[in-house]
């Protein structure tokens, strides 16, 4: 398992290329399964694990990229908690497009937590609602960032006007290579 250091093949979220080759996004790989800082978090912390092959469903993965995927999401999880500071976590799977999966391809949110971090937004709750709507449509926040089907990027362009905007390109690498450096800090178990 690694922090990314010069990984040689693209790596895909959805049709979106999310490795140094577009933005630099992914802070941690393993065999079947990598983590990326997502372009329009809800929290701060909010991260995306996701198998390395590009399967809609959580019934298309193999054993092994089940297994690796959810050990992912429990390492990362427990790296964001201590890095944020927080005494919670949000860990999600959108499982289908009627459950308000937004790309096509499988991949658990991690949303760090604390006391009262979405009071101003209707309470713990809250996350629920962003993740469902407008703001937690990754695949439209990518497309809107301007990101093509291959992944290369246009500028960043005004989203709309909704509190939440697309990062750009330095604010991701830099919260890309601080997690990748707090990963390797991270004990296996």
């Amino acid at each position: 398992m690694s922090a990314l250091k010069g990984a040689s093949a693209p790596i895909y979220f959805g049709s979106f290329i999310v490795t140094p080759q577009a933005i630099h996004q992914v802070f941690f790989t393993t065999p079947l399964s990598f983590a990326l800082v997502n372009l329009k978090p809800i929290l701060p912390g909010h991260v995306l694990i996701s198998p390395r092959r590009v399967v809609p469903r959580v019934t298309d993965l193999t054993p092994a990229e089940t297994s690796d995927l959810f050990l992912t999401v429990r390492r990362v999880g427990r790296m964001v908690e201590r890095v944020y500071g927080a005494s919670s976590l949000n860990i999600a799977v959108q499982d289908g497009v009627h459950a308000g999966q937004s790309v096509p391809h499988v991949h658990a949110h991690i949303i760090p937590r604390k006391p009262a971090d979405l009071d101003h937004r209707g309470g713990t709750d809250a996350v629920y609602d962003l993740l469902d709507g407008d703001e937690g449509d990754i695949g439209k926040a990518f497309k809107d960032a301007g990101a093509t089907e291959d992944g290369r990027r246009n500028k960043f362009p005004a989203v709309d006007n909704e509190a939440r905007s697309p990062r750009g390109e330095e604010e991701m690498r830099a919260e890309t290579e601080m997690l990748a450096r707090e990963m390797e800090k991270e004990p296996l178990d």
